[in-house]
């Protein structure tokens, strides 16, 4: 009975570096949008010329950055007409956009920029039907459905609507875009309240959002979708700054750890104001902190607005090339490209596993108390590692007779993200930081990496059925 409640009490968490994904939007195809979903055709300002590709080939190439988020308008891609096809016209046009991403090597996001409306009608609750918001996303879905750079934004900010239906519609969704192909792709799912990082795990609807699945029964590629200004009333309309935005992270990383889940911060921004330079690079320092639970990090805004507009991150330029301001390179890609080493030191993964720094702490929570073996209090070690793509087994040694771990990266890790297992005893002692080194045994290739997860596996499970 204990090693039960040993391994099903037990959790862990790796905490990454950074963020997988570093991103800008490329704005101009949300132009005239307003927050009751009117979007006139008439001020659509699509960054198709030579600047919004040399924009997209200057942050990749340049910038190292990996993913550019491509707002476009509903109504410009029917051309006007609710529930209609995807006009040719317009949508090749939006599509030279998306070329342009997906030749730069970059993950393009394909938002759609209409508050979860149609000219004031709220989709699914007296406004557009489910079906016709289908439809769009079904279209969509079966041109780029090859694509697997791409990335599907569901809606930008809903406001003012019932999340519990906005769920559901949301899941027919996913549901349409599964089936027309597009099975990999990640999708993110936004809530309610201008999908604000402070009222997601709220009333925000995170809670209706994450049990939306794919057809198959799985979350997978499925993630929250989150959004935060740090201006007084979280518009990004202001110059100052007046949050850092970091009690509001860490509530929602911790819910997320929580519930096993990841999400997508595709849009947050700050204005060039001092308060901003310390703000702005204060938040993004956290969330990148936070990349267990935080996938990427996208920054508003480029593309059609001037280096003028007070959100800009339209790099300027000077003497023939693209240059990035202050807010971009200090908050942006520094936050990024700085974050703290883990403490992998640099060895042949061929011949032995690499040394690893642990940093452990424990923070103690009371889990749901939906199943009777949830109801005690456990502790949540947090592991902070990189593991090279060729590492599929770690052996850890010189551990404190109080900690029992077992750790296993199942696969072989690569670019996106790993699992790994620990368990250990729900009473123990608090632990400040502990260096484990792995052995210098030879990985032994996947076959040796395979019988070795059979083993400790087939070992579990005789320990449950005693």
């Amino acid at each position: 009975m204990y090693i039960k409640t040993f391994f099903l009490l037990a959790t862990a968490r790796v905490v990454l570096a950074k963020v997988q994904f570093l991103g800008i939007a490329i704005a101009g195809g949300d132009f005239g949008c307003q927050i009751d979903g009117s979007c006139p055709l008439g001020s659509t300002q699509l960054p198709i010329r030579s600047d919004g590709v040399a924009q997209m080939q200057h942050f990749v190439k340049d910038d190292g950055v990996n993913i550019l988020r491509l707002p476009i308008s509903w109504q410009f891609l029917v051309n006007n007409k609710l529930g209609g096809d995807l006009d040719s016209t317009n949508l090749a046009k939006y599509d030279q956009l998306v070329q342009g991403c997906l030749a730069t090597g970059a993950h393009c996001m394909i938002d759609i920029h209409n508050f979860a409306r149609w000219n004031g009608g709220i989709i699914g609750q007296g406004g557009p039907t489910d079906d016709q918001f289908v439809s769009l996303w079904k279209q969509l879905a079966t041109k780029y459905a090859n694509a697997e750079n791409i990335v599907f934004e569901l809606m930008n900010e809903p406001h003012d609507l019932d999340v519990g239906v906005w769920a559901n519609t949301l899941q027919k969704v996913v549901t349409a875009i599964r089936g027309a192909g597009a099975t990999s792709q990640m999708i993110l799912l936004p809530g309610t309240n201008f999908d604000s990082a402070a009222t997601l795990a709220t009333s925000g609807g995170a809670e209706q959002l994450l049990d939306i699945k794919n057809p198959d029964g799985t979350t997978d590629n499925l993630l929250l979708d989150i959004h935060k200004y740090l201006d007084e009333d979280n518009s990004g309309t202001h110059a100052q700054c007046t949050t850092d935005n970091t009690d509001a992270f860490t509530s929602l990383a911790q819910f997320l750890r929580e519930k096993g889940r990841k999400g997508f911060i595709s849009e947050t921004g700050a204005s060039k104001d001092a308060s901003c330079l310390t703000a702005f690079c204060a938040q993004n320092t956290l969330i990148n902190k936070n990349a267990d639970v935080f996938a990427g990090l996208v920054g508003w805004g480029a593309g059609s607005f001037d280096t003028s507009y007070i959100m800009s991150l339209t790099p300027s330029k000077q003497n023939g090339r693209l240059v990035d301001n202050q807010l971009m390179t200090q908050c942006l890609l520094s936050t990024w490209n700085n974050s703290e080493d883990s403490g992998v030191k640099d060895q042949d993964s061929t011949t032995s596993l690499p040394s690893v720094l642990f940093s452990t702490f424990y923070s103690t929570r009371t889990p749901s108390t939906s199943s009777a073996t949830k109801s005690a209090t456990s502790s949540e070690p947090v592991i902070t590692l990189d593991i090279d793509s060729n590492t599929s087994v770690l052996q850890t040694a010189s551990l404190p007779p109080s900690l029992t771990t077992l750790i296993i990266a199942a696969g072989t890790p690569g670019d996106e993200s790993y699992s790994i297992a620990l368990a250990t005893p729900t009473e123990t002692s608090i632990p400040t930081q502990t260096q484990v080194t792995a052995s210098s045994t030879p990985t032994g290739g996947a076959s040796s990496a395979r019988a070795t997860l059979l083993l400790i596996w087939g070992c579990i499970l005789l320990s449950l059925s005693l």
